[in-house]
């Protein structure tokens, strides 16, 4: 019995550690540009050399910069986000107008916020995600009604399996999770 008692413990424990290799920690990359590393105060990440340079003087695109503003503000950077926006060339796209939008929003200026996102539909109505944020800035607001034709909206533009839909049905379904 003993000889049985002691396979059956070197199984379980067997087991036990091949599950504890396969459950480490588990990291999602998050949605489109928030996956770009951000650097220090002053510097820029340059996506062709891969790496952080000094922003005064970086030869680095609009689209570059665009991307870099969004990942500091989903990093919770949202002036320097505000301030990397400014060094773009060309203000009046879809994508600075809804990253301005969302940095101020969350700076609490949900008004502010809200008329860079409207700015936005109106350069690009099939945009998800500004319509999201537009939704999410309604909810902050009290607005459901509002939010709620934003999900509308979404769901037309990409489904209910695009992460636009899921955030902000979740947001409408629970304010505390914006």
């Amino acid at each position: 019995m003993t000889i049985m008692t002691a396979r059956i413990a070197s199984i379980v424990l067997g087991g036990c550690l091949a599950a504890s290799l396969f459950s480490g920690p588990v990291f999602a990359l998050g949605d489109n540009s928030s996956t770009m590393p951000t650097c220090k105060k002053g510097e820029i990440y340059d996506q062709k050399t891969k790496k952080c340079v000094k922003q005064q003087g970086a030869n680095v695109s609009d689209e570059n910069r665009t991307d870099y503003a969004y990942s500091l503000a989903k990093d919770g950077r949202y002036e320097e986000a505000l301030a990397m926006l400014d060094t773009v060339k060309d203000q009046n796209t879809a994508e600075v107008l809804n990253y301005r939008g969302y940095a101020t929003r969350k700076l609490g200026r949900t008004d502010e916020g809200i008329s860079y996102y409207l700015k936005s539909v109106k350069m690009d109505p099939q945009y998800a995600k500004v319509r999201e944020y537009l939704g999410e800035a309604y909810v902050i607001k009290g607005q459901l009604d509002l939010a709620k034709d934003q999900l509308k909206t979404i769901k037309a533009i990409c489904g209910t399996g695009c992460e636009e839909y899921q955030d902000l049905n979740a947001a409408i379904l629970d304010p505390s999770k914006i």
